[in-house]
């Protein structure tokens, strides 16, 4: 995974519990995975393999929220009330991810430990982070917990879709004024 070739021992975390994911109230699944298959995320490219981007709490999902509309000629508050994002929540099964979190784990596949930055403190880009989500993919792995990059003091988890078994059910679905 390191872009040297150099083999590293790669690092794992153990997560579970609820996740949230914030979703357009129009998704009739919004845990569906093959929206990212078909167009890609921050660990897969456009075309390959099935991914749910999760938020680890509330806090990250409303800085997912801020950075989709930053720079905009509008604010997430111009949107009409029946198109404002609402918040999905899911359980995950108690399960190992590869590590993405610690200072260590970024090392270890390759990734300074100031990710989700560079030495620049610029946001390090999908074409370096894909690789490395397509290779955990390709070695079995379950998941990816990495730092958030749009709170970096937050985390999210990229979980893989391989089966039916691993399909994740909606918990509950919350309107935006109650969550945002």
């Amino acid at each position: 995974m390191s872009p040297e070739g150099r083999t590293r021992r790669l690092r794992h975390v153990v997560r579970n519990g609820r996740y949230v994911r914030v979703a357009d109230p129009s998704w009739r699944r919004p845990l569906d995975p093959s929206f990212a298959a078909e167009r890609g995320g921050r660990w897969n490219p456009p075309d390959s393999f099935p991914v749910v981007y999760l938020c680890a709490d509330r806090d990250v999902a409303r800085a997912v929220v801020a950075v989709r509309f930053g720079g905009l000629p509008y604010g997430i508050l111009d949107l009409l009330p029946d198109r404002l994002p609402m918040l999905v929540e899911s359980d995950v099964a108690e399960h190992r991810a590869l590590d993405v979190v610690t200072d260590a784990g970024c090392r270890a596949v390759g990734l300074p430990r100031t990710y989700p930055k560079d030495s620049r403190r610029r946001t390090i880009p999908w074409r370096r982070t894909q690789p490395i989500g397509a290779t955990a993919w390709s070695a079995g792995e379950r998941s990816i917990a990495c730092r958030s990059a749009a709170l970096p003091a937050g985390e999210e988890l990229a979980w893989f879709v391989r089966t039916r078994a691993d399909r994740l059910r909606v918990a509950a679905r919350v309107p935006f004024d109650s969550w945002f």
